[in-house]
């Protein structure tokens, strides 16, 4: 490859190279980013599916068994421990099982934001979920934590998106 293809190339906006630089390194920094964004994905994900439920719109319907509503808090109380079962067990923990690693990083995120987007409920001990009580603190509490811990841990990979995204406006 010629030097200027390769100068070129070197230049292209990349955030695989960019995350690979600033997160993939570090596997513990990488295990909690990817925290992070599954718990902000999952509570997202719950707060979508919960209104479209709410409002009938999509497949989305209540599960039940046996006549009993299931919260989505319960599998989120089932992700923790089945997440929490692995660590224990060594699955994941490693940088050497870098998928299972990753893949127990966000399900940990997911099951955490399952679990906290009904705080109310086990707060209450009932079913205050579009109750003034129950939506108020859980949105800002579960929005605010997922957005801090994505900006805490993934930083250095934002801001060399950021310098990444800059070389290409200069060069535009």
């Amino acid at each position: 490859m010629p030097d200027d293809e390769l100068q070129a190339s070197s230049r292209r906006f990349s955030p695989a190279r960019v995350y690979s630089e600033h997160l993939a390194q570090d596997p513990r920094r990488e295990r909690l980013f990817l925290a992070s964004v599954g718990f902000f994905a999952g509570f997202g994900a719950a707060r979508a599916i919960t209104h479209a439920i709410l409002h009938g719109i999509g497949p989305f319907r209540n599960v039940s068994v046996g006549g009993r509503h299931l919260h989505h808090l319960v599998f989120g109380i089932g992700g923790l421990l089945g997440v929490g079962y692995l660590w224990l067990a060594l699955f994941g923990v490693s940088p050497q099982s870098r998928k299972i690693s990753r893949g127990t990083a966000v399900g940990y995120g997911v099951a955490s934001a399952m679990t906290l987007d009904e705080f109310a409920l086990w707060l209450n001990l009932q079913d205050v979920y579009w109750a003034r009580q129950g939506r108020q603190s859980i949105d800002a509490v579960a929005v605010f934590g997922g957005l801090l811990s994505i900006g805490v841990w993934g930083a250095p990979f934002f801001i060399g998106l950021g310098r990444e995204l800059s070389k290409l406006t200069r060069r535009g």
